[in-house]
């Protein structure tokens, strides 16, 4: 059996990586930045205090070996404050802060470990690690967690397109991506989410070889199980079809054409509901939009249910997890064709034949006509099994070096 060491900054997947592994009794360590248990004193302070590290933690883990530098993270974060770093500049410096700490407690374990032993991390933050891991014999895998170079520059072009809309994207400096090609050179497998980032790693030469295709995982609540949806016969102005935005208010999640198609369905029984932070300096008028700010995650199923169809027309994404928490409660879904390939044209909803405010309206206007094929869209829901813990478990065991 192999045994597997996790490195993670950040909570990404709700730590699914290191769960699967664990579950599997293939977990030797979780090495991550914070980890908060429920009896820390954290969680006793002031509720606006911290509250980013309450959810630093998850009871599947409780009896995993787990290495993590909280105070070390609060203290770095109060200097970068001090320093007033941004952008850029702080992310690569935290990146570098966890790879040090990381590689701290890898050296202090090295020697108790049984081969043979895979090191885990997620890109941008690997290189130190896997550098250290090559030395040793060790098996690498990095976890790809975007499209990358070919995602910047879709993302840039969309920002030179909409100016009115003042985002703050700038290009990341050369040097990181010149590390990230370093991480890709010494990963033995990379794990992608979607067949989508998979070309866009390719497109800039990382070796098809490598690649492995692991869509994300997703646990539903159990609640979401027995959940109903109902359409009426018509939609009209006194019930009109809510459509559902649901994440970052960004240019890369296709929030400039969404608007423009909110502009040319003005006159019809359309509602949209943009959930989440914008980071937009204009949110425009319209008695067709509901601007709704960022709500807690523990209230977005409400907006899941309430909905007639999800909207998530991104430039790109390495996957876009809304889509199968929509999908759990078996709401239809208009997709783009740059994340994870969960939208099953004309089975489960609609695939964008590109990223546009006509194609947008096009498809919403075909919806709105047509209540009793959104039902049929409801009925057909992904089966979410396909996307589970114990699934992606197997496909990391399956992962051949």
């Amino acid at each position: 059996m192999n045994n597997w060491i996790c490195c993670q900054l950040g909570a990404r997947e709700h730590y699914a990586i290191p769960r699967a592994l664990h579950q599997g009794g293939q977990l030797t360590h979780l090495i991550t930045d914070a980890w908060v248990t429920p009896n820390s004193a954290l969680n006793f302070l002031p509720k606006p205090l911290l509250i980013n590290l309450r959810e630093r933690f998850h009871v599947e883990l409780n009896q995993a070996a787990i290495d993590a530098f909280t105070a070390s993270l609060i203290q770095f974060e109060l200097n970068q404050k001090i320093q007033k770093t941004a952008g850029w500049q702080r992310m690569i410096a935290c990146n570098y802060w966890f790879q040090q700490r990381a590689l701290e407690s890898l050296q202090k374990i090295s020697n108790s470990l049984k081969s043979p032993l895979t090191l885990f991390a997620y890109s941008y933050a690997a290189l130190e690690l896997f550098s250290y891991a090559k030395s040793q014999g060790w098996r690498t895998v990095l976890g790809q967690i975007d499209p990358g170079i070919i995602e910047e520059k879709l993302v840039l072009a969309e920002h030179l397109k909409y100016p009115i809309y003042r985002s703050n994207a700038e290009a990341a400096p050369p040097e990181y991506w010149a590390n990230w090609k370093k991480e890709c050179l010494l990963a033995d497998r990379i794990i992608v989410n979607s067949q989508w980032s998979r070309q866009a790693l390719e497109q800039v030469g990382i070796t098809q070889g490598k690649i492995e295709i692991i869509p994300l995982a997703y646990q539903p609540p159990p609640v979401a199980n027995s959940f109903v949806r109902s359409y009426p016969q018509n939609f009209s102005l006194a019930r009109p079809m809510k459509v559902l935005f649901l994440g970052q208010v960004i240019l890369r999640k296709g929030i400039a054409p969404l608007l423009k198609a909110a502009e040319k369905l003005r006159h019809q029984p359309i509602e949209f509901w943009l959930v989440g932070s914008p980071d937009i300096s204009i949110l425009p008028e319209s008695t067709n939009i509901r601007w709704i700010g960022a709500v807690p995650r523990s209230i977005t199923a409400q907006y899941y249910q309430q909905a007639d169809v999800f909207l998530f027309p991104t430039l790109s994404d390495g996957f876009g997890l809304t889509q199968l928490e929509a999908q759990a409660w078996r709401l239809p879904i208009i997709a783009s064709k740059f994340c994870g390939d969960v939208v099953k044209q004309g089975v489960n909803g609609i695939l964008l034949e590109e990223v546009s405010g006509n194609a947008i309206a096009k498809a919403l206007k075909s919806c709105l006509d047509n209540p009793s094929q959104l039902e049929v869209f409801s009925k057909q829901s992904t089966d979410i099994s396909h996307f589970s813990l114990l699934k992606l478990r197997h496909s990391l065991e399956a992962l051949s070096f």
